[in-house]
């Protein structure tokens, strides 16, 4: 599975199935409601802290995995398993922030 990290995608092996995950406007607006952030920029200073709870780390994957069209709850998500257990889905969630908010065009865009 081909994930484009210029729209913000990334593949991440869940119960042992590849799947894309992305952080959609509405995968946002997800998280948005959840934490009752008032806009994107006080959720981005949550996450930005860099102490991300096992709560934190279901609503993430589980906003990205809906943003790339899968049907899944929270729930499930929490139930489900990666390489490296808590820290696989730490890893994850990383991840798919660094590629929603930038960090990686960042270090690409600078010249050597």
């Amino acid at each position: 599975m081909y994930a484009n990290r210029r729209r913000g995608e990334i593949v991440a092996e869940l119960d042992g199935r590849i799947r894309k995950l992305c952080l959609t406007l509405g995968a946002l607006a997800e998280l948005e409601a959840a934490y009752a952030a008032e806009d994107l920029n006080a959720l981005v200073s949550r996450f930005a802290r860099g102490s991300l709870s096992s709560v934190d780390l279901a609503r993430i994957v589980t906003a990205g995995l809906r943003g790339a069209g899968e049907d899944v709850t929270e729930e499930a998500v929490r139930s489900m398993q990666a390489e490296g257990g808590a820290m696989g889905f730490a890893r994850i969630a990383s991840e798919l922030l660094a590629v929603t908010f930038g960090a990686q065009e960042e270090k690409s865009s600078q010249n050597p």
